[in-house]
């Protein structure tokens, strides 16, 4: 589990095919003094299983599945990263819970300079779209957001200066893909909601919920 708070940008220096997966390597500033192998790491999103550590660097399978899902199977070597390792009880809580299960990979197709932010307006499915509230958290690239608008399966979110330096959001542009996580909250909700669970008016009624 992870915050959306990103601690670093890594740069990709090597990808290897094994069949199906991928090998990625990346070397980052962040400190790996506390990472031993089998923890997790976000990266861009994407909640990655450590297997090897090096001074300055770390390597971590990527599976089938998450090449399929993210933005993850596009990288090359060179590219830019969001980092953050896993939440300890000692941690932050600076932003929200994200799981690092990315719902979709969604499309950028606005950027506007407003004052010193960035408006970026990403599309995504009808889908991942039934999740994403006004004022509620997305995280985007693993970086933890509010969501100022959603409209016709697009959402706004806000970037200050600190976040456009200290992420990759500060160099995305309209055309660029990033990977979009929906707040976990809102699909518990639906789950327990769903008719075929037996929650609807009456039973709140009955255990008295509603008056």
């Amino acid at each position: 589990m992870f915050t959306g708070i990103v601690e670093s940008v890594g740069i990709v220096k090597r990808t290897a095919r094994r069949g199906e997966d991928l090998l990625l390597s990346i070397h980052t500033s962040m400190s790996l003094d506390d990472v031993t192998i089998g923890d997790s790491v976000a990266v861009s999103g994407a909640c990655l299983t450590v297997v090897e550590v090096t001074d300055g660097s770390f390597s971590a399978d990527v599976s089938a599945e998450t090449l399929a899902k993210t933005t993850l199977r596009a990288l090359k070597i060179g590219d830019r990263v969001n980092l953050e390792k896993a939440l300890t009880l000692q941690s932050h809580l600076g932003g929200h819970f994200v799981l690092g299960h990315v719902d979709c990979v969604g499309d950028i197709r606005e950027r506007k300079e407003r004052s010193n932010s960035i408006i970026f307006g990403v599309e995504v499915g009808e889908e991942t779209g039934r999740y994403i509230v006004r004022k509620g958290s997305v995280a985007v690239d693993g970086i933890s957001l509010t969501v100022n608008e959603y409209e016709k399966n697009r959402f706004y979110v806000n970037i200050i200066p600190h976040t456009a330096r200290e992420t990759t959001l500060g160099f995305k542009k309209a055309g660029d893909r990033v990977n979009v996580e929906t707040d976990i909250l809102g699909k518990y909700v639906e789950r327990f909601v769903h008719p075929d669970r037996g929650i609807d008016e009456d039973f709140l009624s009955k255990h008295g919920f509603l008056t």
